[in-house]
């Protein structure tokens, strides 16, 4: 994901709620500790170590290792790939009692995308796959056609009946690409205000109405934020600043808000991945609510 100057949300200056506001220092690290031992809805899973990226090959014990430790803070857990060991991700989530999202990663090269498209339905038919997602932001990325991409999630459908199956994409896509929406089952969309260069202080309002524009499209369908987070390092995006306290207290923000209006939310990440630093610049790296030595961070 990235900065879009033309997708940005008018926001109302008023617009500033917050749970956070006004609370203590001592109050909110309380209050972090809390909602995570509580437990979330769903993390999205960060597979890679330090050194590691895409395309590397990974195994099944070091998928397990981080999976006990989101164990007890979890209920669901989204993966983006079905190759090259994301393959474990589901696997090891169901022996431990987790519920899945499980996606196939879609790109510009259709050799890999069949082998991630077959991988999505033999992990599905092995009953490893709650909700199937199939691409993550095609679209933004502008990697496949609307109607390649629509086979796609025609062919999984019909392979996997009686299994939710979406597409993940930033929330104004589902609005501007109604066939994509009317086929899938449900909605999942993304909803990064630190993107759009939203200041914190109106980032829970920002993200409120990325969901419900996403809702909208959505005409009555199921609408999961598949991801959303912020990042705890690195450069500004005009008003968006990532510091230590911005990223804990968007995640306090998120995950009450999520509680109590049932809204089911994917918090992006679980661990820092140095890897993303390459298509995201410096903020690339501090997405996660553990760090890159699988350390639990704002615990200062």
């Amino acid at each position: 994901m990235s900065f879009r100057k033309e997708d940005i949300l008018s926001l109302r200056p008023e617009t500033t709620s917050s749970y956070v506001a006004g609370e203590s220092e001592a109050a909110l690290k309380d209050l972090f500790a809390e909602i995570l031992a509580n437990g979330v809805h769903g993390f999205c899973f960060s597979l890679y170590e330090d050194g590691q990226k895409p395309g590397d090959i990974i195994s099944e014990a070091q998928v397990r290792r981080r999976m006990e430790i989101i164990k007890p803070y979890t209920k669901w857990v989204r993966s983006f790939s079905c190759t090259e060991g994301n393959e474990f991700i589901p696997k090891v989530a169901k022996e431990m009692g987790i519920k899945t999202l499980v996606g196939a990663w879609l790109g510009n090269d259709n050799e890999i995308n069949q082998r991630e498209i077959n991988g999505l339905i033999e992990l599905a038919k092995k009953g490893l796959v709650d909700i199937a997602a199939v691409g993550n932001e095609v679209m933004y990325r502008k990697d496949l056609t609307e109607e390649e991409l629509l086979a796609f999630i025609k062919k999984v459908k019909a392979e996997i009946p009686g299994i939710p199956v979406g597409y993940v994409d930033a929330y104004y896509e589902f609005s501007h690409r109604p066939q994509i929406t009317e086929l899938c089952d449900v909605v999942l969309c993304n909803c990064y205000p630190f993107w759009e260069g939203c200041p914190f202080e109106n980032s829970l309002d920002y993200m409120k109405q990325m969901y419900y524009q996403a809702r909208a499209a959505g005409n009555g369908k199921e609408v999961i934020i598949t991801e959303t987070g912020w990042p705890s390092q690195g450069e500004n995006l005009k008003g968006a600043v990532p510091t230590e306290k911005s990223a804990r207290d968007y995640f306090i923000n998120t995950q009450l808000w999520s509680a109590n209006d049932n809204i089911p939310v994917f918090y992006f990440s679980s661990f820092d991945e140095s890897w993303k630093t390459g298509a995201e610049g410096t903020v690339g790296a501090y997405w996660g609510i553990w760090d890159k030595h699988e350390k639990l961070k704002f615990q200062q």
